[in-house]
């Protein structure tokens, strides 16, 4: 069966992508369709695959100004030619469903939501158009009827989470089956060693770099407390830091984004509250082993991240919306508070602290375990058997 992926852009590693990647394991021989790629993010996450951008990847700097073209977006997406496919799997996050496919061709979508800045968050969110003038409502008008009408060319919806599921029935009246995310079982060179390694002393130096480093990024945080996110406005990072400021608790961000700028002028002079920027995958695992607790103060379709955590055997304090909902079990493997305000954030912290000695670190790994790349895999084909 000949198999094509989509994903509507390949920039920065984010919870959509990780699952990309997950689904290039499975489909090594597929090649991947996207509208523009950032040539970075390919050498260090997808080197071996097929990749086969849109016209929209010709412009330099595509990658720095790609929100400012989302009326062309939908031409972009139904220029490619996928006749010679028996099945496409689009990773749709904004636009890639829309493609436009021959009768034969089957098309599944694995939907992470509806474009949220054109429904549920039509009013609030601003992420996709930066002034609200009459020209950006008629432009997000035009994008909530194609995207409509692009819901009934898929044949399978699959959500990532029966949050989603439910946004799916309302704006595309479409059923959808629900596949949880893959959280990718963290295999850090550093921490997994193999007994045939040709110089062994050269890799015990590098795990020593490593724990100096990590240690002097640290140094003297102590039993500290986790964020790893995307710094967007919406994801409510500076909810935490005036919490934590005030709690004068040990924080550590880990992640890069539009608000870095402003959330590293509010920490300044707390010597509680520590911004590392990006870490690599390789070295992540680290920060997750070590620390106290996960804290995620944002609402997640899904949220990756935290069961990240929880693989750990990590306790997660998370925002009571979303997707976190169907993945945190109240005082078995976390806490949740109640409103992304600090005074709401920094109670649920008080009430984690509370129930600290209760949680079991096996439970919350057992837990996790229901996550697994492996059941994802499992999944995906059992649905491709069905279709």
């Amino acid at each position: 069966m000949r198999i094509a992926l989509v994903h509507d852009w390949l920039n920065t590693l984010g919870g959509a992508e990780r699952v990309l990647i997950e689904l290039h394991k499975i489909f090594p021989e597929a090649p991947i369709y996207t509208l523009f790629a950032s040539k970075k993010f390919i050498r260090h996450f997808l080197p071996d695959a097929d990749i086969r951008p849109s016209f929209l990847n010709k412009p330099p700097f595509i990658t720095k100004f790609y929100k400012y073209l989302a009326l062309i977006m939908p031409v972009a997406v139904e220029s490619f030619d996928l006749s010679d496919y028996d099945l496409v799997i689009s990773s749709s996050v904004n636009f890639s469903k829309g493609l436009v496919l021959k009768p034969k061709t089957w098309h599944i979508c694995y939907c992470y939501s509806p474009m949220r800045q054109i429904w549920d968050l039509n009013s609030t969110y601003n992420q996709q158009f930066t002034t609200n003038n009459f020209f950006n409502r008629m432009a997000k008008h035009f994008l909530r009827i194609w995207d409509r009408q692009t819901a009934d060319r898929v044949d399978e919806f699959i959500a990532i989470s029966e949050h989603v599921r439910e946004r799916i029935g309302k704006y595309y009246r479409k059923e959808a089956v629900v596949i949880y995310p893959p959280v990718s079982n963290f295999q850090f060179s550093i921490f997994n060693f193999q007994s045939n390694y040709n110089d062994p002393m050269s890799e015990n130096y590098k795990i020593n770099e490593f724990n100096e480093n990590f240690k002097l990024k640290i140094k003297n945080l102590g039993n500290y407390y986790l964020i790893v996110s995307r710094l967007y406005k919406h994801k409510n990072i500076d909810v935490a830091v005036e919490a934590f400021s005030k709690l004068r608790l040990p924080l550590v961000i880990i992640g890069t984004g539009p608000e870095k700028e402003s959330i590293q002028n509010r920490i300044s002079g707390f010597k509680n509250i520590k911004m590392l920027g990006f870490i690599p995958d390789e070295e992540l695992g680290a920060y997750y082993q070590n620390c106290r607790a996960f804290i995620m103060p944002q609402e997640e379709d899904f949220g990756i991240t935290p069961i990240e955590a929880m693989s750990f055997g990590k306790p997660v304090l998370a925002l009571r919306k979303g997707g976190a909902t169907e993945t945190v079990v109240e005082g078995v493997t976390g806490e949740f508070f109640d409103d992304p305000i600090p005074e709401a954030l920094a109670d649920g912290v008080r009430r984690l602290n509370g129930n600290y000695p209760s949680y079991s670190s096996e439970a919350i790994k057992m837990h996790a375990q229901k996550f697994s790349s492996e059941r994802f895999r499992k999944e995906i084909l059992k649905l491709i058997d069905r279709v």
